[in-house]
């Protein structure tokens, strides 16, 4: 072990004096990034990480609160691939422990508690989807039930004492709940302790999230601190907004795109996206330059080109990323037989049926079509649901199945469901 770490030395310090000087690397850590605290200590790791011939640890941490990871998790782990080619190393952590808190960022109530079961193969899902991205060879990943299920009471008790509960109360969820008397469970404070706590124990250099955890960050960098370690760098990037244009993406909102969709339903997800967030995307989830993300700025400010040829191009690399280039293709020719010709999509979910007889809503809300049971009610009287290729507006509809029955729900969701006798 001691050798191999010794090899992986040699060959990055290597790397590192045949790339960038210093500048040009805090350069490109700082790129995209809204904080970065601090610049100054930045450059004190990168200096003495270079004079003692090893890479940069950093740390990611994503809780397995579901099973997709979507666009939005991307934008901080194409950083760390960008840092990692730099010769860096990532701590890819999965937060098992902490996802049975679940963390109380942007929550206006308490989450429910998932079951270790759940957190487990969602857990399982994390790491395939993340090594689209990521260089395994260049990822450690860990879990922090390792170190937090194995915490003495009296080392939980020390951990407490780090903080005080106005300093909890600093942060904007938790003052908002409190001045709007609503529940704060006690196991919500603790979880800027125990996400803190990891970077104590991974003594990582650098911590990379979205601007949303910025408060968890920073504990965690007082914490490292506090147990009389070097406190972390931390880099912040900006959330992006989902399919609405307006919340920033979230399975929970149902706007998300994500990682595990088909590519047929990747490509119709972004074609669907706001004029307006067609650069942001460029410029956070795919791998386009910034000066061509400039290029491609201005040639839309001044008109001369189609916001929907652009989309289309947008769809294309980010479904090529993911998929194949000839898959991205025949997306591309799917959304165009669907949405041009409205057509059908081939590979449309088929289920089957105990009972012959449901009731439209529940065939909607139950079979992902819709988010809910209301949010189904709404589409329906809007008019965007049809039965067999004819519109259905009576949310008391009550489908009978005999042979097979085809279920559009707005532009892109269909299904079929047949009765098994």
């Amino acid at each position: 072990m001691k050798m191999m770490g010794t090899v992986f030395r040699i060959k990055f310090f290597k790397k590192l004096r045949n790339i960038m000087n210093i500048d040009k690397q805090i350069e490109i850590f700082a790129e995209g990034c809204i904080d970065v605290i601090t610049a100054e200590d930045l450059k004190k790791k990168l200096v003495r990480a270079q004079k003692e011939k090893r890479p940069l640890a950093i740390k990611y941490g994503a809780d397995p609160s579901t099973a997709d990871i979507h666009l939005g998790h991307t934008v901080p782990l194409r950083k760390l691939r960008t840092l990692q080619e730099l010769g860096h190393h990532v701590y890819f952590l999965i937060g098992d422990f902490t996802a049975i808190i679940g963390d109380p960022t942007g929550r206006s109530e308490t989450r429910n508690i998932l079951t270790t079961d759940e957190i487990q193969e969602n857990a399982r899902t994390y790491q395939k989807q993340v090594f689209k991205i990521l260089d395994r060879s260049k990822t450690t990943v860990v879990y922090n039930s390792k170190w937090l299920s194995t915490l003495s009471s009296y080392d939980f008790l020390m951990l407490t004492s780090k903080y005080t509960v106005a300093r909890i109360l600093e942060r904007d969820d938790f003052k908002n709940r409190f001045e709007n008397d609503k529940p704060i469970a006690i196991i919500e404070f603790l979880y800027p302790l125990l996400q803190g706590y990891d970077s104590v124990v991974l003594k990582n250099d650098i911590e990379i999230g979205g601007t949303d955890q910025k408060f968890n960050l920073l504990v965690g960098r007082a914490l490292q601190r506090d147990y009389g370690l070097e406190g972390q760098v931390i880099l912040t990037l900006p959330l992006i907004e989902g399919t609405d244009g307006v919340k920033k993406m979230s399975k929970t909102f149902g706007n998300s795109i994500n990682l595990t969709d088909t590519s047929t339903n990747m490509f119709g997800k972004i074609m669907s996206l706001p004029d307006d967030l067609i650069i942001r995307y460029y410029t956070y989830v795919t791998s386009i330059s910034s000066k061509e993300c400039a290029d491609i700025e201005q040639k839309l400010k001044s008109g001369t080109v189609n916001p929907r040829d652009v989309k289309i191009e947008l769809a294309k690399e980010i479904v090529s990323f993911y998929y194949k280039q000839e898959e991205a293709m025949r997306a591309m020719d799917e959304f165009n037989r669907i949405f041009r010709a409205k057509g059908i999509p081939d590979d449309i979910m088929c289920y089957e049926l105990k009972e012959n007889k449901k009731s439209l809503v529940d065939l909607l809300s139950e079979y992902d079509l819709s988010k809910s049971k209301s949010d189904a009610r709404r589409i329906i009287t809007q008019g965007g649901v049809k039965i067999d290729g004819q519109k259905n507006t009576d949310i008391n509809s009550v489908i009978d199945i005999k042979k097979e029955v085809l279920i559009q729900c707005g532009k892109r969701k269909f299904a079929k469901f047949t009765y098994k006798t």
